[in-house]
């Protein structure tokens, strides 16, 4: 007995050590970086990081960058990236330390990396333990993780604001509960900078070969401000910037004699940001009417998948295709005006199956929004939507990024430059 107590002993005192060691050395890294940019909130997070990183190597400064959402990846200094890998697949916040690690051996100027933490305890342990910002990043405010964040707004405004850094500043575009903010930054000591997204003008939003929205690209310009770059470099480091692979984009696809443009807003997820994305899109004439919209179903997302049915009243789409499972959760919520348009390919579909049913469902010449969640069916339809040929676009869709596929999973770098307009400007 006292050997066996006399081994444990000795390893949670090697456990022990090896946590000191690793934690100092941790600490070493971060020193090595003296500007931390943690961007958070709801949604928008990878695009806002890509952008920041953008920003500031458009004034010169050397960055690193990390992101979580669609695709988790590591950005190096001249724009190239790669996948992050994870043991099992599984995402562990702990895998800020490792990036940390490897940021370091850069000697950057800066690192901007997305919070990769939900629960309220792991956000405070992001931001004071593994990255210790000095400059935060809250983008806004929106419905999603109510279960570990909520259970209302209000809630997931103070659970996001555990990432402002102490001492230092935090730049958001949120506009409703900005008094909550303020108030979580105020017991911080953080100054709270908000933004106007109708400070950037239609001509700089004209530059982007990709969609993004003013509020993002206020908060990218805000932080390279922070950090000493004025806004012409700034904006000409954003337009240059790859775009997240989940990010929204429109693709013109050809199905038998149908001609399609086809809108991935997968990566909204919350019914907020899913509506203004649709309506930005109608703006811009990217997507027109007759619109088709397809709702991809989770079993793990039942309130979701009841949330995008609820959607469909304030889109009004003219086809309703359900993907996914379990569809009723969706369909429930639909209004009863709108269910003679609803199309039900619940299941998990063969992939040429589920194809042929969503264009069966869509007119000619329309266009297909697919909202919800990406995993699952959606995948399969997103990945048979990409083997299909497309037709020539106008010069609005050449600014289009190509349909997402399958992402990168071979360690290589990929390298990513999109045509912009750039001219327009100088």
């Amino acid at each position: 007995m006292l050997y066996l107590y006399t081994v444990f002993s000795l390893c949670c005192l090697v456990l022990l050590l090896a946590g000191m060691i690793e934690q100092r050395n941790h600490e070493r890294n971060l020193r090595r970086i003296p500007n931390r940019v943690l961007v958070n909130g709801i949604r928008g997070k990878s695009s806002i990081t890509r952008l920041c990183a953008g920003a500031l190597r458009g004034g010169g400064l050397l960055v690193v960058g990390k992101t979580t959402g669609t695709a988790a990846r590591f950005i190096f200094p001249d724009a190239s990236e790669e996948p992050v890998h994870r043991k099992f697949g599984i995402a562990n916040v702990v895998e800020q330390i490792g990036i940390v690690r490897r940021a370091a051996t850069y000697h950057p100027d800066a690192l901007v990396i997305e919070c990769m933490a939900v629960m309220p305890a792991l956000q405070e342990i992001n931001q004071t333990k593994l990255i210790r910002s000095t400059i935060g990043v809250l983008c806004n405010v929106r419905e999603d993780h109510l279960a570990e964040m909520g259970p209302t707004l209000d809630d997931v405004a103070r659970s996001l604001s555990m990432s402002m850094p102490a001492g230092g500043v935090c730049v958001t575009a949120e506009r409703d509960r900005l008094a909550i903010l303020q108030q979580e930054a105020d017991k911080r000591n953080c100054r709270l900078v908000a933004v106007d997204p109708e400070s950037v003008t239609d001509e700089e939003m004209a530059g982007f070969g990709w969609i993004t929205f003013k509020e993002n690209v206020a908060i990218a310009v805000a932080v390279a401000g922070l950090l000493g770059v004025d806004r012409r470099s700034a904006l000409a480091g954003m337009w240059d910037a790859p775009p997240d692979p989940g990010v929204l984009s429109v693709v013109r696809v050809t199905a038998g004699d149908k001609r399609i443009r086809f809108a991935n807003v997968f990566a909204a997820n919350d019914p907020e940001s899913t509506l203004m994305n649709i309506q930005q899109l109608e703006r811009q004439h990217l997507i027109a009417r007759p619109l088709t919209m397809v709702i991809n179903c989770r079993p793990d997302r039942v309130e979701r998948n009841g949330q995008m049915g609820t959607l469909c009243g304030e889109v009004r789409p003219d086809r309703i295709v359900l993907i996914g499972e379990p569809t009723r959760s969706a369909r429930a919520n639909i209004p009863s005006e709108l269910q003679d348009r609803v199309v039900d390919l619940g299941g998990k579909l063969e992939p040429e199956r589920l194809l042929d049913g969503v264009m069966a469902a869509t007119a000619h010449d329309s266009s297909i929004v697919a909202v919800g969640n990406i995993h699952g069916q959606g995948e399969v339809l997103i990945h048979e939507l990409a083997a299909l040929p497309s037709w020539a676009p106008d010069e609005r869709q050449r600014q289009m990024p190509p349909m997402p596929r399958t992402p990168n999973t071979g360690g290589q770098r990929i390298m990513t430059r999109i045509p912009t307009q750039r001219g327009i400007h100088r």
